[in-house]
């Protein structure tokens, strides 16, 4: 051990650590959970910065010795809540309060390092140009933003701290409507007209914009809400930008422990001996656990409703590996060194069994079988004698006769590449026996819920005796829709009565977590002359790898989503002619599983690239040939009579479909009129190997699972007329607990911060599916109406009782009452405040506590849509691709807070934009992964981004209270089409496989010429 002093935040510390800590682990062991781990070891992901003598570091990368006689500085020096009862406080440094402001923080895992990361530069340079933002946050991945918003709060503050700021720059948010015409980052709003009560009874809080555009439908404008539709700031801002302990990792415990898995070297073998020890009789091992020690229970790690749509093949530990990163035994220790000692003591000797690697093989004769366990239970059509986890076989009126009445008959086979959520937080869990001797599991879950009901059996506890905590998660995407490690500490917890940390290094985030399916897709498309499609087929081979977790839900939405988009047009309109077959198989490869978009982007990849070659082949308009077969309003959604993820489909009639609006929009915004077939438009003067390129890919998402996904909540009432609304659904920075605030504020007619938003605690909270399928704002937000409306009804009561008690001339009925401005109000204008009901309710008269509870599942999956517009230059000497911009156009219903909707468009934005050009994850020939960092797997940076663009186009869907649709999965599907058919625009090559390489680009610009040079 060694003493080092240093200055932290401006105070003298004298620390004594060992000689190898580094300052992420000794600052966070002192309790500075602001600083985050990324779980990478080469600082790439940046989340740990601190300021060490004012410049940013990587303190995951600098020993604790090094800092002697410096000055460090870490978010929790920067800026605090400025009221703190009757001590009051300098609040907020304008850096933080221009990230709350400007809806710059979604999960809030990497805030704190943008935060600090923007303080030096202003400090160096006052009035630094966006190029210089970006290039200042380079070092800090995000995977939630796309980095759009945290530059606009950076250069907002740089104009506070100079003095700049422009009162015309400011709106004056009192709870009045914004104008729904007010357009992106525009300089002044118009002024309010109209008399809106007292404004020192509304919250004043004085904010810059930045609003998408908007394009509203009649329907919509007719509408007059309050909070619904408004930009109001995230309700969990504030904390996450002061770097609070909010996230699972960031809690300290007496005697908690450290686990550690030891991971298959192989990818396909028995385990013929293990021993374990040696490293059971290391000093500070606690437990070490192989499949001998725990019972064996089979299940399925998929967080998904009951019964799972999927095979349950999955142990805990098994006397079998099927992929390398496969568990084979865990340990709990002291520290972190003595565990990562511990595993190397352990001996095994493994019986090599031969591997699959690639998909094609898994169904071929005499192919070995990589699920030969007596436990396994099928689901449906998955045979594990011939590797086969899932099978889908759909057909949509006559197909063949489609076929049979083109004019043309277009094929083709695409390739999808298996690709990481990447989230900066990695999984983490710690898990602990509370003082009733039941097991707490707080883990960044996406499925609290599910995750609980899953683990009972597998760990032996009746499901009253386990308590799941969801705190803030930093960045899911679907990788936490998994029971993915909460089962190793819990085990561990039980093997030693202590405390349990678990959290993944981003080495086991690559090769031990969930990816996106890779696929391969064979299309086969009939078409007539003027373009109308007669007959379409999808048949894919879909790789689940070693576990079939999502793999028939995943591989059923490929075909479900994206080939209902195009039902042709006449006859066919009516009674389209569709097929979809997918074969899921096994390999030896790590199992693929929920990813944002869920299996849909893979879809629209073949899907939207066949379009686009089909329309220039036979000369027609690429936009009016997709527009003339796509589905429309009050149509049948073609595949709700043949599939719902495994269960009994029902018919669903399409009610709400904006698509040409947003072609209209997109089309306008990108200027596709003036540069798509303009031969002017698409070189670069000057350089004659640059080409540019324009392209588009139109999508479809969906909205829930019908007559499945279940969301709950309950209101109460407290003193002061504030409400505490529980929710069990889970915010992942998607920004949920907020838009579910908006809407019970809009009901109950207060401001939302006097909604106090829980989320997502087993004990406490209502049940809730969970975060995925694009369903919170839909199932949870409806649930959340119900509720309130309940509220609503008793407040109503009870304040026209007590005004006809003040006025007693006054004839007032519950139903003649308007919440508004926390008041109760009589269409007299007499009223009653809500914190004067609420003390009338719990005080003083017939008292009862106010509170309501909803729950909620939709009986449809009402699907939003989007034109996706992409901008490319390409270097046709060398393959390298530049994407110089990305529009898109989105029907998601009524928006209900713009600023956090377009964050999730501009984030799924940047995650397809890797799926588009950078993003794989390959194998060798043994089952090892190439890409086991962000270093070799690389996401985008700040000073790396196209320009993004956001325009709403807003309907009204009729199956909500509040007209909405899901907003989150829908930028995942287009980008990478989009972008693909750009590229053919630019330089006529068609690339069939993504990500489009330099590499994959090259060769087919020399297939092409060797083609030309042929004729």
């Amino acid at each position: 051990m060694k003493k080092v002093s240093f200055a932290l935040n401006g105070i003298v510390q004298h620390w004594e650590v060992a000689d190898g800590e580094t300052l992420l682990a000794s600052l966070r062991r002192e309790g500075y959970f602001g600083v985050k781990f990324g779980g990478c070891e080469k600082g790439e992901c940046g989340a740990c910065t601190v300021l060490l003598d004012g410049k940013p570091v990587n303190s995951c990368s600098l020993l604790t010795v090094q800092v002697e006689g410096c000055h460090v500085q870490t978010i929790e020096g920067m800026g605090e809540h400025p009221d703190q009862g009757w001590k009051k406080t300098a609040g907020l440094h304008p850096i933080q309060q221009a990230l709350v402001e400007s809806g710059a923080i979604q999960c809030g895992y990497c805030t704190p390092a943008f935060a600090l990361a923007a303080k030096a530069l202003l400090e160096k340079n006052p009035n630094p140009s966006e190029e210089e933002v970006r290039e200042a946050i380079a070092g800090i991945l995000c995977r939630c933003t796309g980095y759009l918003k945290p530059v606009q709060a950076i250069l907002k503050a740089a104009s506070i701290l100079r003095g700049e700021v422009d009162e015309q720059d400011w709106i004056e948010d009192t709870g009045v409507p914004l104008p729904v015409d007010w357009p992106s980052g525009a300089d002044q709003s118009p002024a309010p007209a109209g008399d809106f009560g007292s404004p020192e009874k509304l919250v004043l809080t004085r904010r810059k914009v930045f609003m998408p555009r908007m394009f509203i439908t009649p329907e919509v404008r007719q509408k007059t809400l309050s909070r619904v539709g408004k930009p109001e700031l995230k309700v969990d801002a504030i904390k996450l930008v002061q770097g609070k302990p909010a996230f699972a990792a960031d809690m300290e415990k007496r005697g908690m422990l450290i686990a550690k898995v030891l991971h298959s070297p192989v990818a396909h073998a028995r385990i013929k001996h293990i021993d374990l020890s040696k490293a059971r009789a290391l000093p500070g091992v606690a437990a070490v656990l192989c499949y001998k020690d725990i019972p064996r229970v089979v299940y399925s790690t998929a967080g998904q409703s009951d019964p799972i749509p999927g095979p349950l093949d999955t142990f805990s530990l098994d006397s079998k590996v099927r992929f390398v990163g496969d568990r084979v035994a865990f340990v709990a220790a002291e520290t972190e060194e003595i565990a990562e000692q511990a595993l190397n003591l352990i001996e095994v000797e493994y019986e090599p069994l031969p591997a699959i690697l690639d998909a094609r093989d898994a169904m071929k004769p005499n192919a070995p079988i990589i699920h030969d366990e007596p436990e396994y239970v099928n689901f449906g059509e998955s045979n594990p004698q011939r590797n086969l986890a899932a099978q889908i076989h759909i057909d949509i009126g006559d197909v063949e006769k489609g076929f049979e009445e083109a004019d043309r008959i277009y094929e083709a086979e695409y390739v999808v590449p298996k690709v990481q959520q990447a989230h900066i937080e990695p999984h983490v869990v710690v898990t602990y026996w509370d003082e009733d001797d039941r097991l707490v599991i707080r883990t960044s879950t996406q499925v609290p819920f599910h995750v609980r009901r899953i683990l009972a059996p597998v760990l032996g506890l009746p499901v009253k005796r386990i308590r799941v905590i969801k705190p803030r998660i930093g960045g899911g995407f679907g990788g936490k829709q998994e029971v993915l490690i909460e089962d190793v500490a819990a085990h561990l917890t039980i093997a030693t009565g202590r405390p349990v940390l678990y959290e993944y290094t981003r080495e086991e985030e690559f090769i031990a977590a969930r990816s996106r399916h890779p696929m391969r897709i064979r299309m086969k498309t009939g078409v007539k002359m003027d373009g109308t499609i007669t007959a379409n087929e999808m048949r894919v081979l879909s790789d689940t790898g070693a576990y079939g977790c999502h793999g028939l839900t995943v591989t059923g939405n490929t075909g479900h989503k994206s080939m209902a988009l195009y039902v042709g047009d006449g006859p066919y309109r009516k009674s389209p002619n569709i097929r979809f077959y997918a074969d899921v198989v096994y390999t030896n490869t790590p199992p693929a599983g929920a990813y944002r978009g869920y299996g849909v982007p893979q879809g629209f990849w073949p899907v939207e690239r066949h379009m686009e070659r089909i329309s220039r082949d036979l000369g027609l308009d690429p936009i009016a040939f997709r527009l003339k077969n796509a589905i429309r309003e009050g149509e049948l959604h073609p595949f709700s009579t043949a599939w719902s993820e495994g269960r009994e489909p029902r018919p669903e009639i399409i009610q709400t479909v904006g698509l040409e609006e947003c072609v209209r929009q997109g089309k306008a915004v990108i200027g596709w009129d003036q540069k798509f077939g303009n031969p002017e438009w698409h070189v670069v003067a000057g350089k004659p190997y640059l080409r540019r390129g324009i392209g588009v890919a139109l999508v479809m998402q969906g909205t829930a699972i019908p007559y499945l996904d279940m969301g709950g909540a309950s209101i109460k009432m407290n003193d002061d007329g504030s409400f505490n609304l529980l929710v069990g659904a889970t915010d992942l920075g998607t920004g949920s607990d907020t838009v579910l605030a908006q809407m019970a504020a809009e009901v109950l007619g207060v401001p939302v911060d006097d909604i106090i938003v829980y989320s997502s605690d087993t004990d406490f909270t209502p049940f809730d599916k969970g975060a995925y399928a694009s369903s919170t704002t839909y199932i949870s937000g409806a649930a959340v109406v119900k509720a309130a409306e309940d509220v609503a009804e008793k407040i109503k009561k009870r304040a026209a009782r007590m005004i006809k008690e003040q006025h007693p001339s006054v004839q007032v009925s519950p139903e003649d009452i308007l919440l508004e401005d926390r008041k109760a109000i009589a269409p007299g204008g007499e009223y009653v405040t809500l914190a004067q009901v609420a003390l009338n309710a719990l005080h003083h008269t017939d008292q009862e506590q106010i509170m309501g509870i909803g729950s909620y599942y939709s009986p449809v999956s009402p699907p939003p849509f989007a034109a996706q517009f992409a901008e490319v230059t390409v270097d046709v000497e060398t393959g390298q691709i530049t994407v110089d911009r990305l529009v898109m156009a989105v029907d998601s219903g009524v928006i209900v807070n713009p600023v956090t909707a377009s964050g999730q468009i501009e984030g799924g934005m940047t995650q397809a934009l890797g799926y588009a050009v950078c993003e794989e994850m390959v194998y060798d020939q043994y089952g090892r992964a190439r890409e086991k960092d962000l270093v070799d797997y690389h996401i985008f940076r700040a000073n790396e981004m196209p320009k993004l663009e956001t325009v709403f186009v807003q309907t009204y869907e009729p199956s909500h209270p509040f007209g909405v649709k899901a907003v989150a999965e829908i930028p995942m599907d287009g980008v990478a089409p989009a972008v693909g058919n750009a590229v053919l625009d630019a330089c006529g090559a068609d690339v069939f496989e993504n990500p489009i390489t330099p590499e994959r680009l090259w060769r087919a610009l020399k297939e092409k010429q060797s083609v030309a040079d042929h004729h």
